[in-house]
């Protein structure tokens, strides 16, 4: 279980954030790390962070910090790649890809 830092006591399961990956629609085998100081219902929807606000008592704020992103790479399961397209602005931002 990796444990939000800013999410009250919020946790999830990396292998559900597994799952989360393969299901994307069309299919991907990463997440872009999405970052954004906004209110959940002005976030992009295909990102770490948003999918993250779900395991937060706080949904307004910011989940997916890079200490998130260490413990998932510390588990193997994922990868660091610095350049991988948005899939809502097309850009090409920080994310982690299935290992």
């Amino acid at each position: 279980m990796i444990d939000l830092p800013h999410g009250g006591g919020g946790r999830f399961s990396e292998y559900d954030l597994v799952e989360h990956i393969r299901a994307a629609k069309p299919p991907r085998d990463y997440i872009i790390q999405g970052q954004a100081d906004r209110k959940l219902a002005q976030h992009p929807k295909h990102s770490l962070d948003c999918w993250l606000r779900k395991f937060s008592r706080y949904k307004d704020t910011k989940q997916a910090v890079n200490s998130v992103i260490d413990d998932l790479l510390a588990t193997g399961l994922f990868v660091l790649v610095k350049k991988l397209r948005c899939p809502d602005s097309g850009s090409y931002c920080k994310g982690i890809r299935l290992a």
